[in-house]
């Protein structure tokens, strides 16, 4: 097992979080298999935010087992080469968040959930009609630690943050 030095920060993993739209959230399903899901999302504070159905496979993992693990990645050089027998490397970023998520059921909290999502994308997009907000589900992750990883040049920066 590898030693690793992490340093205790949060801003570049939040900075990281809020430069992405496309994250992996993990789930356990209702038999106790892993189960991921491609999502866009939106980060701000210590929070994951992400719309959806209102029902179906991802809403009954939450509610049966709210804890979750929601990752980002990104490749940031070229696949290299193994120099003599050296180890494989790839420029590149990650964080990967544990924390609880909730299924906002409120429709006056959904809506500014909404909002604050598609204001992530759209800063001056009008608010969300009701209408819209009673058919779109919206879920919200609180985030209880993360860690995140960027490599440049086959050199390693750990980063970890418990809330």
């Amino acid at each position: 097992m590898h030693e690793h030095e992490f340093v205790d920060s949060r801003t570049e993993m939040e900075e990281f979080l809020q430069e992405e739209e496309l994250g992996y959230l993990g789930l356990v399903d209702e038999e106790g298999k892993p189960y991921v899901v491609p999502l866009n999302y939106s980060y701000h504070d210590g929070r994951i935010l992400f719309h959806c159905a209102l029902e179906g496979k991802k809403l009954d993992c939450i509610r049966a087992n709210p804890n979750v693990s929601f990752t980002v990645s990104r490749q940031a050089g070229e696949v290299r080469r193994h120099a003599a027998g050296g180890a494989c490397h790839i420029d590149s970023d990650s964080v990967i968040c544990t924390g609880t998520a909730r299924v906002i059921e409120d429709l006056d909290e959904r809506a500014e959930a909404l909002n604050r999502f598609n204001r992530a994308f759209r800063p001056n997009a009008d608010d969300i009609p009701m209408k819209q907000v009673k058919g779109c589900g919206v879920v919200e992750i609180t985030v209880s630690e993360m860690t995140g990883r960027r490599e440049r040049e086959r050199k390693r920066t750990l980063w970890r943050y418990a809330f």
